[in-house]
């Protein structure tokens, strides 16, 4: 007897009807799916891995002057531990841990919902590199979902930064997100960003389209 996965053929007809969609809709804008990873301040970096370490970029990532790097560290908890978290580039003035929900139990840390850069107030974490350790005081976040809109695209379909929106995806565990944050900038390139554990619960992956509505009365 054949079996049918009938969620792969779902799928399969949803990619190629939001292809086809896309070509006469140029509103739809792809996913970007992040795991934990970290951002680190120039401090953070040369104890983790020496003075004047220079981190070698491995991949540049969508965004414009965005890249992950070779290198990772550890994040220790008060309850348990991550190792080989992603570094991402370029450093900040300020690092930042950016976990997903059930890291946080994990790691027995109380990380709030937050739009990155706003650490006030957020738990800090212990890092540990192949040449020293240190604990942060803050910075540990489950980030915030968020669109990044290049200016044209926000001009064209009358978006602004820091605006709330809804999302909504498509494909056999069709949602709609809410509370979604625009982040508008020049060299931006039009993509939303959920964590894992958001894009396994509604199904999505890398590349998939999703449609933002705005809310009314905003």
């Amino acid at each position: 007897m054949v079996q049918v996965d009938i969620e792969k053929i779902v799928r399969a007809v949803t990619s190629a009807v939001l292809k086809e969609l896309n070509k006469y809709d140029d509103s739809l804008v792809p996913v970007g799916i992040s795991n934990k990873h970290i951002h680190l301040g120039l401090k953070e970096l040369e104890v983790l891995f020496g003075e004047g370490y220079k981190p070698n970029i491995m991949k540049e990532l969508k965004q414009p002057g965005q890249y992950a790097y070779d290198e990772t560290v550890e994040a220790i908890g008060p309850k348990g531990f991550f190792e080989r978290i992603r570094v991402l580039g370029p450093l900040r003035e300020a690092t930042q841990l950016e976990v997903s929900i059930s890291d946080k139990i994990k790691l027995g840390v109380d990380a709030p919902i937050r739009q990155s850069g706003k650490l006030d107030g957020t738990p800090g974490i212990t890092l540990r590199g192949p040449r020293g350790e240190i604990k942060i005081d803050s910075g540990v976040i489950v980030a915030s979902r968020h669109i990044h809109l290049s200016s044209a695209y926000a001009n064209k379909y009358g978006y602004k930064d820091g605006e709330l929106v809804c999302v909504d995806s498509y494909g056999p565990r069709k949602v709609t997100f809410h509370n979604v944050l625009i982040r508008v900038c020049d060299d931006y390139i039009p993509e939303m960003h959920v964590d894992i554990e958001e894009a396994n619960a509604s199904g999505l992956k890398n590349g998939d389209m999703i449609k933002i509505t705005k809310v009314e009365g905003v």
